[in-house]
């Protein structure tokens, strides 16, 4: 039995209906989340093991606190690479991944506190009334024509504004 292909418009119709679905607002924002996440990642990762992991090593007299392990053959070897195969609970390691989740939450803690601020700050914007300036523009009572506020005498029909008005 031969197997039938679906026609090429069902086809197409799926391709059209993927656009549809990638194009939409949202998958593109996550997608734009997601990369932006990948490299703010990277950055917290590089603050913690480049320059936060040093000054802790200073502080705690050791070479590199990511180089801390403990042998679990109870044989004291020099370095992770001179244990070989040997089973190991690397300790240092996982504590500077723990350091990074954290600095990764305070980060994103403090722009989501920061973003919060300025979306009251312009939701607050928005919902006070504004004021309206006062005129500046009146109609005069004889020929209908707009002229300045301050006018005693209309400059289209030479009537006088104070007599009518007063």
């Amino acid at each position: 039995m031969a197997k039938k292909f679906k026609p090429i418009k069902e086809r197409l119709g799926i391709v059209e209906e993927f656009k549809k679905f990638i194009l939409r607002g949202n998958v593109v924002d996550l997608a734009v989340g997601v990369i932006i996440g990948g490299a703010f990642n990277k950055i917290v990762t590089s603050l913690v093991n480049d320059v936060i992991m040093p000054m802790l090593s200073l502080i705690i007299g050791q070479e590199s606190l990511n180089a801390r392990f403990i042998a679990l053959d109870g044989v004291h070897y020099e370095s992770a690479e001179a244990a070989g195969s040997a089973p190991l609970l690397k300790y240092g390691s996982f504590l500077a991944t723990i350091l990074d989740f954290l600095l990764m939450g305070v980060v994103i803690f403090m722009l989501v506190k920061i973003l919060n601020m300025l979306s009251t700050k312009i939701k607050e914007k928005s919902t006070h009334p504004t004021t309206e300036a006062a005129p500046t523009e009146k109609e005069c009572p004889y020929c209908i024509s707009k002229i300045n506020i301050k006018a005693t005498i209309c400059p289209f029909c030479a009537s006088n504004l104070e007599i009518s008005t007063g």
